[in-house]
Parts: structure tokens; sequence; C-alpha cells
């Protein structure tokens, strides 16, 4: 069985941007998101068995810049 989650789930188009500016845009954009985590890279965050479609983990540089897509997941 497929698993989707609803609404936008990538952002590719944060790449780059700060890390305010990337929560802003994931909440308006996926009102499904509840959950938006701002992660330093480098960060041990555990792995999840099934996607967690309420949540969006921005990864940050320590200027707080993101250097990752944020996904739902």
């Amino acid at each position: 069985m497929a698993f989707e989650c609803r609404g936008k789930t990538s952002w590719p188009e944060l790449l780059g941007v700060q890390k305010a500016v990337a929560k802003a845009t994931v909440e308006r954009e996926n009102p499904y998101v509840t959950d938006v985590e701002i992660v330093l890279e480098g960060t041990i965050v555990p792995a999840d068995l099934v996607p967690v479609c309420t949540r969006v983990r921005i990864w940050v540089d320590e200027s707080g810049i993101v250097t990752r897509v944020p996904v739902v997941g």
C-alpha cells in the first residue's frame, strides 16, 4: 500500500534561504503540517519507520541557511 501525505510535500525553492522564511513558507503552503522543526546540520535525529505527514524538518547551517530540500516526513 502506498502512503501519501496531503498537500505540498517538498520545497526545493527554499534551498539557500533563511530558516525563518523557510518555516513560514512551509506553514503557509501546507496547512496539514503542524510541526516544523529547525535542525542544525550534524544533529542526530531518530529515523521513522513510516512518514510523519504533519512534520517537516528544515536542515540549516550555523548561519541559519537551509542546506537540504525540506520535505514532509
